[in-house]
């Protein structure tokens, strides 16, 4: 895969600014203020910043949260997990692996098959539709 770097300036020119805040600055988005939360429709959600597939609609679940949920990615490949401890807490971050956009953070707390509750900033998603 190949990797996409671009200067804030680039992101700033192709980004709405809360975009920007949320895949570049590493922000979270207002609960159940994202266009995807309550989304029923069928398609792949894809990086905002770069089109990298992240997540099937078929993954998507409502966890109550505010905050687009998904069971796994797309492909295991497409995403980055790491170590955050900002805030004063211990989560593990979830991020575009081609472009390295923040996405959200993954949470051990979600239903079967995989028991994973990936909790996505809807920002930083955009829907193909099927």
């Amino acid at each position: 895969m190949t990797k996409v770097n671009k200067t804030d300036e680039e992101w700033k020119k192709q980004l709405t600014p809360e975009q920007f805040r949320v895949t570049r600055n590493k922000e979270t988005e207002m609960p159940f203020t994202g266009q995807h939360v309550n989304s029923k429709e069928k398609g792949m959600f894809k990086c905002v910043c770069c089109g990298n597939v992240l997540f099937k609609s078929d993954d998507k679940f409502d966890s109550g949260t505010g905050w687009p949920s998904f069971t796994r990615p797309a492909s295991e490949s497409n995403v980055a997990e790491r170590d955050d401890s900002s805030h004063f807490m211990q989560r593990i971050e979830v991020t575009c692996d081609k472009c390295g956009a923040h996405l959200g953070h993954v949470f051990d707390d979600g239903p079967g098959p995989t028991g994973m509750r990936y909790c996505i900033n809807s920002c930083a998603l955009k829907l193909e539709k099927e």
